[in-house]
C-alpha cells in the first residue's frame, strides 16, 4: 500500500488528468485501498464545485466523506455509526483547519455559479487551490483510515 503522501499526489494527478475534485479524492482512495466499482467516480461528481456550483462544501471534502464511507460506512441498522462519524469529523476538522474553511465559495473567494466567478476562478488560476484541496483530502483520508 502506497503512503499517504502517494495518495495525494495520485490524488492531484487524477485532477490535473480532468477529473473534478471530490472524483478525484474517491477515485485515488478507492484505488489506494482495492476498491473497484463501475460506480467510482461517477458518485461524486454532482459534489464537485461546491455541490455543483453553489457554494457549498468543498467537492474535495464531499469526496473525502465518500471514501471514508465506503470504507467504514455501515452496511446496516444494527451497526453503530459512531466509528464513520469520528472519522468524518476527524477529516472536516482537520481540513478546516488547513485550509481555513470546508465551504468551496469561502475557499476560493468567488462564486463558481456565475459567469463573473468563472472567469474569475480561470483568470487566477484557482484550479491550483482546487489541486491543494484535492491532494489534502486525499492525504487526510489516508492518514484517518490508516492511522501510524
Amino acid at each position: 500500500m502506497k503512503d499517504t503522501d502517494d495518495l495525494g499526489e495520485a490524488a492531484a494527478a487524477g485532477f490535473e488528468a480532468g477529473l473534478y475534485c471530490a472524483e478525484s479524492v474517491l477515485q485515488s482512495v478507492a484505488d489506494h485501498y482495492g476498491f473497484d466499482s463501475p460506480l467510482i467516480p461517477r458518485i461524486a461528481t454532482g459534489f464537485c464545485s461546491g455541490m455543483a456550483r453553489t457554494g457549498g462544501t468543498c467537492g474535495a471534502v464531499s469526496g473525502a466523506i465518500l471514501a471514508i464511507n465506503l470504507m467504514s460506512g455501515r452496511d446496516g441498522a444494527d451497526q453503530s455509526v459512531e466509528p464513520n462519524y469520528a472519522a468524518i469529523r476527524q477529516l472536516v476538522e482537520g481540513f478546516r483547519e488547513r485550509f481555513g474553511s470546508t465551504m468551496c465559495g469561502e475557499l476560493l473567494e468567488c462564486d463558481l455559479g456565475t459567469p463573473e466567478g468563472q472567469e474569475h476562478f480561470a483568470k487566477n488560476e484557482l484550479w491550483h487551490r482546487c489541486r491543494d484541496f484535492t491532494s489534502g483530502a486525499a492525504g487526510m483520508t489516508a492518514d484517518i483510515l490508516s492511522p501510524r
